[in-house]
């Protein structure tokens, strides 16, 4: 299981409130609203991380069914084999009785015909386990993908919470616009993996 992101904000608010007490009031309305942003992509981030896990293991989970699938079809295969092989011995004492000018005994033909046969119905149960294969390890591939999107979000939303930090301890608003634009970013992200 991957890893948890964990954010610890308990800091940045100890250290943004410590700033708003320093500052007059025309700074500490920007600093607030700089936390607020903050808090949200920081609950924001933890949802995406959240689901981030939860894809990926879902997906695990789906292809490890896959290749147990492949490995039941493998098997059926060897049997359809087995069975060519029994078919073919069948055929082949057949074609000994034959040119010794003797007549083979009924029971080969039933035989080969009963091989035959039940080749049919292994070859068709190892065709639907490999067609249940494909679409376990296809739901496991969207998975992914969706896990993807999941992780470059909450990428971009500890970025956007770091931004929001150093936008409340230098007061500087093009860097908190910079926060809510990465932060965007992992919205949108999000949205897409949501979405896929």
């Amino acid at each position: 299981m991957p890893e948890e992101i964990e954010i610890d904000t308990d800091k940045l608010r100890e250290a943004i409130d410590d700033e708003i007490e320093r500052e007059g009031k025309g700074s500490a309305r920007l600093v607030r609203w700089i936390a607020l942003t903050t808090a949200i992509l920081a609950a924001l981030a933890a949802i995406a991380s959240l689901e981030a896990g939860a894809t990926v293991n879902e997906a695990l989970v789906l292809k490890t069914e896959s290749t147990r699938l492949q490995a039941q079809a493998s098997d059926q295969w060897a049997y359809y084999q087995a069975k060519g092989i029994k078919a073919d011995v069948m055929q082949a004492s057949s074609s000994a009785f034959i040119a010794s000018g003797k007549a083979p005994p009924a029971s080969i033909a039933s035989q080969t015909a009963r091989y035959t046969a039940q080749q049919d119905t292994i070859r068709g149960e190892a065709k639907k386990l490999e067609a249940e294969r494909d679409q376990k390890s296809k739901e496991a591939d969207d998975l992914l993908e969706r896990h993807h999107h999941y992780a470059g979000a909450v990428a971009l939303f500890q970025v956007a919470i770091a931004l929001g930090a150093i936008a409340a301890l230098t007061r500087v608003r093009a860097v908190w616009i910079g926060s809510l634009l990465v932060g965007g970013g992992g919205i949108v992200l999000g949205l897409l993996a949501v979405l896929h």
